[in-house]
């Protein structure tokens, strides 16, 4: 009889064990395909672009060498790259911020039309770069373009601007193109974020006598402080990684004028073929990447605890 009743307690106490455990186990089964088709897609390219970043250039030999990477000291085409990345993604990330938080408060604000005027906003972000880039392309032509057409029908110029053959003037229109193609990616994110604050913190706010902009920069901006985060590191990794726009605008000119890091790294692997050298530049814009988003995960980790 004891015997029994000891099985019985003995059981009792394995049996969720076994439960919980076995549903974690069936839990990673489920998922072990997915992983392993991850590693196989983002790991073996990563492995692979290391290895041939410490190859020799142009040798049929694999040996272990360094040569790539001290080749980007010397390289001022990398360093053109390097410094017009920046340029690029700080004029772009800076502009989707400021546009995205208007258009969100004015969005959150309207009582009337407010998911028309969501749609109307969201539509950039559903063209895709190659066919924004032909769109400003053919805009931006100095001759049949609407923007020199618009200017000149106002009387602001009397002539053909060359918006993308002038050096002084393609950066900043291969910006402005992708302000208006990234913006409503932060303008959603931060509209949600919006209608997520209570409106009780404004009503009291009102009550205590703050205006508009106090309300604003006393509860609109803590509020919102992780999801900016968010959305300026996810804006900062999509903008380095940029390339169908400004390819098919500029295709990185007039000269190197536009040429960002990720245009670079493609005519050395499908222009120059220089693999091992692209790869070597590939794996420093990743470093550069994880260097640059590594802040604000820390400042999203720090807001969590």
């Amino acid at each position: 009889m004891w015997s029994k009743v000891y099985r019985r307690e003995r059981r009792s106490t394995r049996f969720p064990f076994s439960i919980k455990y076995g549903d974690e186990l069936r839990g990673y089964l489920f998922v072990l395909p997915c992983l392993l088709m991850l590693v196989i897609v983002l790991g073996f390219p990563v492995v692979t672009a290391v290895a041939n970043s410490f190859t020799p250039l142009w040798s049929e030999t694999k040996n272990f060498t360094l040569e790539n990477y001290s080749g980007l000291l010397s390289d001022e085409l990398f360093w053109n790259a390097l410094s017009v990345t920046f340029i690029f993604v700080g004029g772009t990330v800076f502009f989707h911020l400021l546009l995205g938080m208007v258009l969100a408060l004015t969005l959150n604000w309207m009582i009337k039309g407010r998911s028309w005027f969501q749609v109307i906003a969201i539509l950039p972000w559903t063209v895709p770069d190659v066919v924004s880039g032909l769109v400003w392309r053919f805009m931006y032509n100095p001759t049949s373009g609407i923007i020199n057409h618009i200017l000149m029908s106002v009387g602001w110029t009397d002539r053909y601007i060359e918006w993308l053959a002038n050096p002084s003037l393609a950066l900043p229109s291969v910006i402005i193109a992708d302000v208006w193609r990234g913006y409503p990616f932060v303008m959603i994110i931060l509209l949600a974020g919006l209608q997520a604050i209570p409106e009780d913190y404004y009503e009291a706010a009102k009550v205590n006598g703050a205006n508009v902009f106090q309300r604003f920069y006393y509860i609109t901006i803590p509020c919102l402080a992780r999801i900016i985060y968010i959305a300026l590191a996810l804006d900062t990794i999509w903008q380095m990684r940029r390339f169908g726009l400004i390819y098919n605008m500029s295709m990185g000119g007039p000269g190197h004028v536009t040429e960002i890091l990720s245009l670079y790294i493609y005519k050395h692997y499908f222009k120059y073929f220089n693999f091992e050298y692209a790869s070597a530049l590939a794996v420093v814009m990743a470093i550069i990447m994880l260097a640059i988003s590594y802040p604000y995960i820390r400042m999203i980790a720090r807001r969590e605890t």
